[in-house]
Parts: C-alpha cells; structure tokens; sequence
C-alpha cells in the first residue's frame, strides 16, 4: 500500500522544492522559491511537500492565516503541483493525506485555487474531481479571457481597422531592458488616476524578478517621439503568455497604443509557436460581477472565456 507524508517546507527545502518544480507537469516559473519569496513578507507561508516513501512526488504553495490555508494568495492560481508521472488514483490520495494533515494541524478551512486548464498540456483536472467528492464546494468562477494562438486569429474589424491607421503614426515598440520607465511614468500614474491604487507589484519588486527570471519577465513598451506612451509586462512560460500588467498615458489612450501593442504581441507570440495569450480575468465588484468594458475589449482582440475556479473545503 503507497505511503504518504506531509511535511512543511522550510528553508532547507529550497532546492529540493525547485528542483521538483523543474519537472513537475503542471508547474510554471511562479512556484520557484525565488518568485514566491519575493513577497514573503506579506504572507505565512504554509506551503507543504508530499512524499511517497523518500520520493517528493507533490507540492502545494500555501499560506495561512489563522486557522485557514489558501492555495498561495500570492500568486495568480496554484493548487497542488504533480510529479510528472503520477496518475490520477495517486492524487485522490494526495489530497486526502494533505487534507488530513490540515485537520491535524487545526485548520478550519482549505481555500484551492487550480492552475487553468488552458496551461496543462498534460493534464490535470482529475483534482477537480476529487475536490468536490472530498466535499469542496465550487466557490465562485471568474472568465479568463484567452487568445487561442493555436487556429486562426478573431481580432475584430474595428480593431484592425484602427490598428492598420494606427502603423502610419511611427510608434516604436521596445523590449526593454529595465521595468521602472513603464513603472514611474504610465502604470503607477495611471492605477492612481483611474483607480486610486497601485499595482500589485512594486517597481523594486517587479526589478527583482526580472533579474532572476529573465527569459519569463518581460516588458514591452510603446514610444512616440523617444517618449513612452503605453506598456504591456508579459509572463512568459514554455508554451503561454500571460499580460501581467497593461498601461497606457493620455497620450498612448488618445491614439490606442495599448490596443496596437497587445496586436503587435499577439502576432509575435503566435509566429514563436506560443500556445495561448492569457490577458487575465475580468472580475468585479459591481451587480454583474464582471467589467463590461474590459470583456468588450478583450473579445475583439480575439479572446475566448476559459475559466478560473475557486473551490473551499471545510476540514471540520
């Protein structure tokens, strides 16, 4: 009979865990140690590592607060992170013994925050499954909006139209090499103008990341007349994008510079043989439950909904 242990990371386990990462089927450059730790300070972290006899075969970035456990509110999804070659009667036990040892520890709560379907390759809803048998209740939903890169491309009319008049103004698109002129001089400005906050990021933070994660974190700016006037901050894994960040001044809105980027990147990534272009969820706060505005405007770039679930497990 397979035997399994729970234990919590630590410090010590920093290789061991990022060496599983490196070969783990369903693990992206967010689950490395140096990119969850860029904000340890902000959250206990509770992650946990799961082995079969001696073999690491599972990992869960976590953190807690008081007596719950989230699926790593630190990151943009998570969930529990497979070795590559384990099948689906193995995670059913997986996740019992983890949640077992959550009950042991005096955890009231489990919040579970799955990775999106559209970036496993291989797989790996079988968890969803045994989340809800396990009686986790599917929390809310929130519409991802994905271009697919793999069939042709749907960008509407409206917006090719704009984006062919748009080519005759000599905008300048740049892979830059430092995050703080899009920082200083489009995004902190703008979220404070628009929404009175600041990015989730801040300007050290998001330098700190690229210097370790050079090839993932990139950032793409517009210029017109030497002046930056609009930016996208792209995530980039093996086989998808993710648009982390996406900005653009007065200037860059009057002439739809964001739009003439995100066309530009879109064609890119699609030549690279990139799988999907993921421009991120569209929640709000408001009584439909999403941004109109925002829907609209990634539909006609050519994004399709895919969904990004949150599940809750009470361990009582």
């Amino acid at each position: 009979m397979d035997k399994y242990t729970v234990k919590k990371y630590t410090e010590n386990d920093f290789k061991t865990w990022n060496d599983f990462i490196a070969q783990a089927k369903n693990a992206t450059f967010l689950f490395h140690r140096d990119f969850m730790e860029y904000h340890k300070d902000r959250f206990e972290d509770y992650s946990l590592m799961i082995f079969e006899e001696e073999k690491l075969v599972a990992v869960l970035p976590a953190n807690r607060s008081g007596e719950i456990v989230y699926s790593h509110q630190g990151l943009t999804y998570g969930g529990l992170v497979f070795s590559s070659k384990l099948k689906a009667e193995k995670v059913e036990l997986i996740l019992d013994e983890v949640l077992f040892y959550l009950k042991e520890n005096t955890i009231d709560i489990f919040y579970y925050k799955p990775i999106p379907s559209f970036y496993l390759s291989k797989g790996n809803q079988e968890i969803d499954f045994f989340l809800i048998k396990k009686g986790g209740v599917l929390e809310r939903k929130e519409m991802n909006l994905v271009v697919n890169l793999t069939i042709p491309l749907e960008i509407s009319k409206s917006k090719l139209k704009h984006f062919r008049r748009i080519e005759n103004l000599h905008l300048e698109i740049i892979e830059e090499k430092k995050m703080y002129p899009f920082w200083e001089e489009v995004l902190e400005p703008r979220l404070i103008e628009k929404h009175n906050t600041k990015p989730v990021h801040t300007k050290e933070e998001i330098t700190i990341l690229k210097k370790k994660f050079p090839e993932n974190v990139k950032q793409f700016s517009v210029y017109n007349e030497h002046k930056i006037i609009a930016g996208i901050t792209i995530f980039e894994t093996e086989k998808i994008v993710k648009s982390q960040y996406g900005a653009t001044t007065k200037k860059g809105e009057e002439v739809r510079a964001l739009d003439f980027l995100f066309i530009n990147l879109i064609e890119k990534y699609k030549n690279e043989g990139k799988y999907f272009f993921d421009m991120g969820i569209v929640g709000d706060d408001n009584k439909k439950g999403y941004n109109s505005g925002l829907l609209k405007q990634k539909e006609e770039l050519g994004c399709s909904v895919y969904n990004q679930d949150f599940y809750k497990i009470s361990i009582k």
